[in-house]
């Protein structure tokens, strides 16, 4: 089943409703079936009483790392987000007015079920809720060092779209080869410009929740975006930019100058 969280654009002050996705369109809890162009689209992650733990890989596909002129890595490059850099399907992405070079990054999203700790590789999918589409922006003119981007390359208001569904973790587990087998694809104004599939990713989604919960607590809502492949071009203000991951659907995102 496919998740949303909304706002009725008619009724904003119920505040953020669920949704799941029915035939083209959205059925609220209420039973109430609305357009999709009748909503603002929210990331789509349920409150947690706690922060939630955002985790990025660097370099975790090795055309990825090529293109970069790097070798893949032998352990994850991980580093930390803010929540306040998270937006919603549809939304607009700031690029700074100095910027010279900012390009999408299209990655599959993990989203923690459970709490967990010391998970072995062969239960780690157990601890899965389900999958999303992440676009993590990255900003090339503040890049200091790739093994350890800066907060202002990769940690910046709006400049992670997320969704537009949360996909269950049994619809993505019962596919061949689950979700290291998804196809991943970006379109800057319609044009193709990356593609891929999971199973390139240097460290698969069991290993890292292996490798994050051996150190770690991993808390339900827990975010692990896990890297993207080549292909990543600068996208201009007022670019459309679509990441789509199969199985998951298509984020549409659209750049303005900040």
């Amino acid at each position: 089943m496919k998740h949303a969280r909304i706002l009725l654009n008619d009724a904003p002050e119920l505040g953020p409703l669920h949704a799941v996705e029915d035939e083209g369109a959205l059925r609220l809890d209420d039973g109430r079936r609305v357009a999709f162009d009748a909503v603002r689209w929210l990331p789509p992650l349920a409150p947690v009483p706690r922060a939630r733990s955002i985790f990025a890989l660097g370099l975790n596909y090795a055309d990825h790392a090529k293109e970069l002129a790097f070798k893949p890595p032998t352990e994850p490059l991980a580093f930390l987000k803010g929540e306040a850099s998270l937006i919603g399907h549809r939304e607009h992405t700031l690029r700074p007015a100095n910027a010279q070079h900012m390009h999408y990054e299209c990655e599959l999203a993990v989203v923690i079920g459970r709490t967990a700790r010391h998970v072995k590789r062969a239960d780690a999918y157990d601890f899965v809720q389900g999958y999303t589409v992440a676009n993590d922006y990255a900003i090339r003119d503040y890049l200091e060092n790739w093994y350890r981007p800066n907060l202002r390359v990769k940690n910046r208001d709006t400049c992670t779209p997320l969704g537009p569904w949360l996909v269950d973790a049994a619809d993505i587990h019962a596919r061949p080869g689950g979700p290291m087998n998804l196809a991943l694809q970006t379109t800057v104004n319609g044009v193709v410009t990356q593609r891929g599939n999971t199973r390139d990713m240097v460290f698969d989604v069991p290993f890292l929740i292996e490798y994050f919960s051996a150190f770690m607590t991993l808390s339900p809502g827990d975010l692990i975006l896990t890297g993207t492949p080549d292909g990543v071009v600068d996208c201009p203000p007022g670019a459309e930019v679509v990441t789509s991951i199969e199985g998951l659907g298509a984020l549409h995102n659209f750049i303005r100058q900040g």
